[in-house]
């Protein structure tokens, strides 16, 4: 993996930028990438990447995977072989934003080749006072090549956190809070193990082909979600003839944050639809930086 950190030439807004890049196209069968983001007091930082990050098909177990029941072990289930996770393809994200700081985390979407096993853990430790927009998504694979949603696993977690003034509740005090956990699972059912679930994750995730979770929290985005909660009162649900290529829903967090999720049919749908709904952050990182997103 490498970081790559852009030149800005007009400095209406100060503001870093930051890509991340994978070696040989994408992330292979055993990666572990583990990175860390501090974001300083009344910072702005963009991070990006050059296309979407492709998971290539896992290698695994190897037979080097396989742990050996011990001879001590009297419990079946410890006699049992099991396989250990190393040939899974993994990314942690651990990130503290300053008070007055402000991270978007707005990447190219998660792309599995058929056979992939993916997971990742993103971590965001927030200061009152600070800002984030977080852009989770997922595309169903190589669609050209018959690969729609025929990966082995994909597994996310984002969790957000955010500190306050020390409280003091039921006598203890109270400064950290958990605002936002966001975990999900897809991976093909054990027919073994569940024989009357013979539906594929293909046949589960229906027609969509492109996933997308956005965090939203902080004073420099309240005029996304205002302008996101406008048009979300605006559905009004009816029984049509023709599904629709592209649905989306909006949750309120506490402190004025929301979560947006998106299911589109195509990635290009979905992409366009985020970038007219974070239009309005054009004003905050200015015009150079915000070029650079969603391209």
């Amino acid at each position: 993996m490498a970081l790559i950190s852009p030149k800005i030439t007009t400095y209406d807004v100060p503001i870093a930028i930051v890509y991340i890049l994978s070696y040989g196209g994408g992330l292979i069968s055993g990666d572990r990438i583990d990175l860390e983001i501090d974001v300083e007091e009344k910072a702005v930082l963009l991070v990006l990447t050059q296309g979407s990050t492709k998971v290539f098909p896992a290698r695994g177990p190897r037979q080097s995977d396989i742990r050996q029941p011990s001879s001590s072990a009297t419990n079946t289930s410890e006699q049992a072989t099991t396989t250990s996770p190393s040939y899974v393809t993994t990314q942690r994200l651990h990130t503290h934003i300053a008070p007055g700081g402000f991270l978007l985390l707005l990447p190219d979407p998660i792309t599995c080749f058929a056979g992939a096993s993916y997971s990742q853990t993103q971590t965001f430790i927030m200061k009152h006072g600070a800002s984030l927009v977080l852009l989770d998504w997922y595309t169903s694979g190589r669609m050209s090549r018959g690969e729609a949603w025929a990966f082995q696993r994909y597994r996310s977690t984002n969790e957000v956190w955010v500190d306050y003034p020390a409280t003091v509740e039921n006598g203890k005090s109270r400064d950290r809070r958990r605002v936002a956990r966001d975990a999900l699972l897809l991976e093909e059912g054990d027919t073994a193990l569940y024989p009357m679930k013979s539906r594929t994750l293909k046949d589960r995730m229906g027609t969509f082909a492109c996933y997308a979770t956005l965090h939203l929290l902080g004073p420099s985005v309240q005029k996304v979600i205002a302008s996101i909660q406008r048009e979300f009162e605006t559905i009004r649900v009816f029984q049509q003839s023709k599904r629709d290529t592209l649905i989306w829903s909006y949750s309120s967090l506490e402190d004025g944050g929301g979560i947006v999720r998106v299911a589109g049919e195509e990635t290009e749908l979905v992409k366009v639809w985020l970038k007219r709904m974070l239009s309005s952050l054009e004003s905050v990182i200015g015009s150079e930086a915000w070029s650079k997103a969603f391209l």
